[in-house]
């Protein structure tokens, strides 16, 4: 290395002492460069117009590529020393415009640059903390608002004008709630399904999610066809698969005075759950159209339903009433009870349950009473029920219907064809739906695989998932849903991204499977 001549002679020590300290170090903010030679190379001289130019190349290079590594931005910013062979005022000029330069680079403060997209990071896999509050077993709902004068608007009056899409956050609680008073009756059925073939069945327990209801009465529901003998032989521990009458749901009433001020009214509710056992799946293919009972009038043209769905809703038991009997019966007794209360008559199921539900509310529309309450269906994955008379029946009985329906669920675009309810109301597959329609999109959920099998799109639990999460049509998933994911996991792990299934793993979660139905049968929708 050479040193100047120009220095003076008593300053050279001074140089010579600080000479091994010389190194060239490249600029920390340029990520693109690599580390070179150069401290055992000549320095060659920069002026100060090329050194301004490099750094501000440097710094817009960096705003570019958005991505600063943190031990960069931790680094406090070193200038580059070079010896010249000009005077001292290089140097000087250097050390301001390092001075300058580290104090733009703090005060740009790139760390605030980029702002985490909230709602993006929220549903991210790598953001544990929402995830792990999503995936706890204690329960977080929405807040229940004070319904008040508005219960009729929410209860379907105005066919929930206004109310869906975008989904009004009282409407988005209220059909979650009667959605869980379904997996409620699931639930009860599974823990017990046979019935003895003896005697009457004794009364069973339900295990309410929301306390302020209490159970009534115990619905059954009977089939018209039976199997043979044998099939209860070779498989005794199964019998209740082949058993002709099953519990299918329950009346309940709310009994809570703080419940009942908050809703406005006092609500009578029938749950009904799906599909369980083989002659109920036996049931559902008898997809011919029959008349409905001669009791209804028919100035909409006559009304036809499915013959299965007809069959379980209208035959008795050897030791059970009919569904119809049974409902007609308890919802009599209920109304007369509570004569002089605003009542509402609520009924709700899913699958199997939610064909029921129309032609329970159907049959209550038609009571001769002084004042029926009004009366609305919520449904989940429903299918068609009957035809287009069917249909005009219900809205002209002052029904309200509320069909929740998953666009990937084939169980909503049966039985019947469209084309042919257009060609001719009186063909044998004219079937028609009813009431309003709340549309959910299993490829909306960013939990759930794009590519998710029937079974999941058909699942309770996935359209609570759903509607929980739904903001409107043209919206993403709401990045503050309150469903935890523990049960959708534990019912349809293998339908969850595998990211969120290994990210539950890592967060200790005991995923036991014990909602499956017992291998070898046929299992329900939703248990």
């Amino acid at each position: 290395m050479q040193i100047s001549p120009s220095l003076p002679a008593q300053h050279l020590h001074l140089v010579q002492v600080r000479r091994s300290s010389f190194r060239c170090q490249q600029s920390p903010l340029n990520p693109l460069t690599k580390p070179s030679s150069a401290a055992t190379q000549s320095l060659k001289s920069v002026t100060s117009t090329e050194f301004t130019k490099k750094h501000l190349s440097n710094l817009e290079k960096l705003l570019q590529k958005q991505s600063v590594p943190e031990t960069n931005l931790a680094e406090p910013l070193q200038p580059v020393h070079k010896v010249s062979d000009g005077n001292n005022n290089h140097n000087n000029n250097r050390s301001i415009l390092a001075i300058k330069g580290k104090a733009l680079f703090e005060s740009l403060n790139l760390a605030r640059m980029w702002p985490e997209m909230k709602a993006g990071e929220e549903m991210s896999p790598r953001h544990l903390n929402r995830l792990q509050r999503l995936l706890s077993k204690t329960a977080e709902y929405s807040p229940r608002n004070n319904l008040g004068s508005r219960w009729r608007e929410y209860h379907g009056s105005n066919d929930w004008a206004g109310l869906l899409d975008p989904l009004d956050e009282n409407l988005r609680r209220e059909v979650v709630r009667y959605g869980e008073l379904v997996q409620a009756a699931y639930h009860a059925f599974h823990s017990n399904p046979a019935m003895s073939t003896e005697e009457a069945p004794l009364p069973r327990h339900v295990t309410l999610p929301d306390r302020s209801y209490k159970v009534t009465k115990s619905l059954y529901a009977t089939s018209s066809v039976g199997l043979p003998k044998w099939v209860d032989d070779v498989a005794p521990d199964l019998s209740w698969m082949t058993q002709r009458s099953s519990w299918v749901g329950y009346v309940a009433v709310c009994d809570d005075k703080r419940e009942i001020q908050r809703m406005g009214r006092r609500d009578i509710v029938i749950a009904l759950r799906g599909t369980a056992t083989c002659l109920e799946w036996a049931e559902n293919m008898r997809a011919n159209l029959v008349d409905m009972p001669t009791n209804h009038d028919a100035t909409h043209g006559q009304a036809k339903v499915e013959c299965g769905f007809l069959s379980l809703y209208k035959t008795r038991g050897a030791h059970v009433p009919s569904l119809a009997e049974s409902v007609v019966q308890e919802v009599k007794r209920l109304v007369e009870r509570y004569k002089g209360e605003t009542l509402s008559i609520t009924v709700t199921g899913h699958s199997l349950g939610a064909a029921l539900a129309l032609l329970v509310a159907d049959d209550l529309s038609t009571i001769q009473a002084s004042e029926i309450p009004p009366i609305a269906v919520f449904s989940f994955g429903g299918p068609r029920v009957g035809n287009r008379g069917f249909a005009n029946q219900i809205k002209g009985n002052n029904v309200k219907v509320l069909r929740i329906v998953n666009d990937q669920d084939v169980i909503t675009k049966v039985p019947g064809l469209p084309v042919v309810e257009e060609l001719n109301d009186n063909l044998p597959m004219a079937y028609s739906h009813v009431g309003t329609e709340l549309r959910v999109d299993t490829k909306m959920s960013p939990y759930l695989k794009p590519n998710a099998d029937v079974a999941c799109c058909h699942d309770l639990e996935a359209y609570l998932h759903l509607v929980d999460g739904f903001l409107a049509s043209n919206c993403p998933f709401r990045s503050n849903a309150k469903r935890s994911l523990v049960k959708l996991l534990n019912d349809q792990g293998s339908n969850v991204k595998k990211l969120y299934i290994s990210k539950a793993h890592a967060l200790s979660l005991n995923l036991d499977r014990s909602g499956f139905s017992p291998s070898g049968c046929l299992p329900s929708p939703s248990q």
